[in-house]
């Protein structure tokens, strides 16, 4: 699950990826983070999922994928798959 949230008239949008705890992705990699798996970890919460949340422009799209232990790249089913084969969020316009 992917959860936007935006201050009225902010330059920046807040994405939180969300997912059960018992999912494989450890990580959520894309331009934002120059595909780096240990820069935004998904972390364990009290409620039972683990999530992470990053900052992006607002009037950019976010191309993104999961990956899990042992290089296993997953996409986001609640986003858009793009032209690399990669999840996107749409520009927030």
């Amino acid at each position: 699950m992917l959860k936007i949230s935006r201050k009225r008239n902010a330059p920046d949008r807040k994405i939180t990826f969300v997912l059960p705890a018992d999912s494989p992705p450890t990580s959520v990699v894309g331009p934002f983070n120059n595909w780096d798996p240990y820069t935004h970890p998904l972390r364990k919460r009290s409620n039972g999922t683990r999530s992470v949340s990053i900052t992006v422009p607002a009037d950019q799209p976010v191309e993104f994928r999961y990956l899990s232990d042992g290089d296993q790249w997953r996409n986001d089913p609640d986003a858009a798959i793009n032209d690399n084969g990669n999840s996107e969020l749409p520009a927030d316009t």
